[in-house]
């Protein structure tokens, strides 16, 4: 009887196990493989750090043909260089990160490139958050972070950082970061600005409009004394012949 009873148990536990199991496997399956980065160097303030990243293929009609990465504190755009990427691809800098694609991948083909970093932040995890663009223009957004130890549905590349190495001190900003890079615009001897210009042109008026009122009150004057002496002699004629 009780072997018989046992059986019966021992079954049911086991189904249960790997049940548990299962729902375990397709809960954390796809978390651990939309989008993924990891590093050479993670370590906080490292220097040229190699980034690889791992973008999952989910569509079953269309590759993926571009990656929008929006950078982290700390990272910007001109500080980022492609190392490896699918053939053809090349990255573009964006005002908050850069763009990475080309010619769309076959269905089903993840997305693997690496890029190179000059100097990781002072920061203790950096996240890349991810648009994914297919061929045919669906577009995955691999964007929420994490808090808290809580789950996302759509969670953003997250490297998590080591502390800096002893003596490791943040790079200097390069030339295009430094305000002296930003060139100023600085008016030309040979093209004076608009208010010189203006002034310049209302004494160039000034001057010709005194200029042409002197010769106007010139020929009023010449005229005057030409009606004076003809005045003059008529009446000289006039007493003479009298």
């Amino acid at each position: 009887m009780t072997g018989t009873h046992t059986r019966p148990r021992l079954r049911t536990l086991v189904l249960a196990g790997l049940g548990a199991l299962v729902a375990v496997g397709v809960s954390a399956g796809p978390a651990a493989a939309h989008a993924e980065v990891t590093a050479s160097d993670p370590r906080a303030l490292a220097e040229n750090v190699t980034l690889s990243f791992t973008s999952e293929a989910e569509s079953d009609s269309a590759g993926i043909a571009e990656l929008r990465v929006v950078l982290p504190k700390g990272i910007t755009p001109d500080a980022v260089t492609l190392k490896e990427a699918p053939k053809e691809w090349k990255l573009t800098a964006t005002p908050d990160g850069y763009a990475v694609g080309g010619a769309a991948l076959a269905t089903g083909v993840d997305a693997e490139y690496s890029i190179t970093v000059r100097q990781l932040p002072d920061e203790k995890s950096l996240a890349f958050k991810t648009l994914e663009t297919y061929g045919d223009g669906k577009i995955a957004r691999w964007i929420e972070v994490p808090t808290d130890g809580q789950k996302v549905d759509n969670p953003a590349p997250v490297l998590e950082l080591k502390a800096a190495a002893p003596g490791a001190k943040p790079i200097a900003p390069s030339p295009s970061q430094t305000p002296s890079a930003v060139p100023s615009v600085q008016p030309s001897a040979a093209a004076p600005s608009a208010p010189a210009a203006a002034a310049s042109a209302e004494t160039a008026n000034a001057k010709e409009a005194g200029s042409n009122t002197g010769a106007v009150l010139g020929v009023v004057a010449a005229v005057v004394v030409l009606a004076a002496a003809g005045t003059f002699w008529w009446l000289r004629r006039s007493r003479s012949r009298a």
